[in-house]
């Protein structure tokens, strides 16, 4: 079946032509739409681009970073500004995907692929997005949930505050094949702190669930505590509370289920 490419000059364009067209899908790298028409998927006949360089933006104001949905791994990793993101971009295929793999893209990847997802739900990132609807700004964990239904809408950019230092955002990709293998499991923690005690902990989780998931569980034990050795090894204890890990050629759901919580500890720890 032949496939129709458009490009247009605004990311609105963009965006109406796949609120429009039911069997269209957006291409920004091209890391998930090329792997599914060269697999065979007859359901996409249209592809859609933007030119819009809105999307490749990245705008670092105070605090506040936000970074448009066109822009790939190899340039977060060659952004200072996003230093704390590198070895969550490092993480993510090699260099041939890092060169084309987006930030916007990423949001769509299942499992067990989608490791900067999963950062972005620990950094309780926004996501805009722009559709039919007009434009609008969704929480991550609004986005994940409705995963499907937003694919007939534009990812422009997604935005975020800059932890408050390196220790407060740690990231961990356990895999079988590095650096470009699918994640077997994939940690996120945000876990700022305030006299000695952590306040605001958000940690999530890769292919602990169709789509990244937070540890709340985990989660509730760290928060107003010190991150010390026992409300570590609470917090590992609590890993799996309300997951549901996936099954697949990677590891089983067993697997999974069994081992979060050591690499959980681990990395709340600081240990390699």
């Amino acid at each position: 079946m032949p496939v129709t490419v458009r490009t247009f000059a605004t990311s609105g364009e963009a965006a109406s032509a796949l609120s429009s067209e039911r069997d269209a899908r957006y291409f920004g790298g091209g890391t998930l739409v090329m792997r599914a028409l060269n697999e065979g998927d007859v359901s996409i006949t249209t592809i859609v681009r933007a030119t819009d360089h809105a999307l490749t933006r990245l705008d670092v104001t105070g605090s506040r970073i936000t970074i448009g949905a066109g822009i790939t791994f190899a340039r977060v990793l060659a952004e200072r500004e996003l230093a704390f993101l590198h070895p969550v971009a490092a993480s993510i295929g090699g260099p041939a995907v890092r060169n084309m793999g987006t930030v916007g893209g990423n949001l769509f990847a299942p499992a067990p692929f989608g490791d900067f997802s999963v950062a972005l739900l620990a950094l309780d990132a926004t996501i805009a997005l722009q559709g039919s609807y007009g434009a609008r700004e969704v929480g991550i964990e609004e986005f994940l949930a409705g995963r499907a239904r937003q694919a007939a809408g534009l990812v422009l950019s997604v935005s975020f505050q800059r932890p408050s230092s390196s220790e407060a955002f740690r990231y961990r990709k356990i895999a079988r094949i590095r650096p470009k293998g699918g994640a077997v499991m994939t940690f996120a923690a945000l876990v700022p702190s305030s006299g000695g005690r952590v306040l605001g902990a958000r940690i999530a989780l890769g292919a602990m669930a169709a789509t990244a998931i937070r540890a709340k569980g985990a989660e509730r034990v760290l928060e107003g505590r010190p991150l010390d050795a026992a409300n570590i090894a609470a917090a590992a204890a609590a890993a799996t509370e309300g997951t549901s890990p996936i099954d697949d050629s990677l590891a089983s759901a067993w697997y999974r289920r069994e081992v979060a919580g050591v690499h959980l500890r681990r990395l709340l720890a600081g240990e390699p």
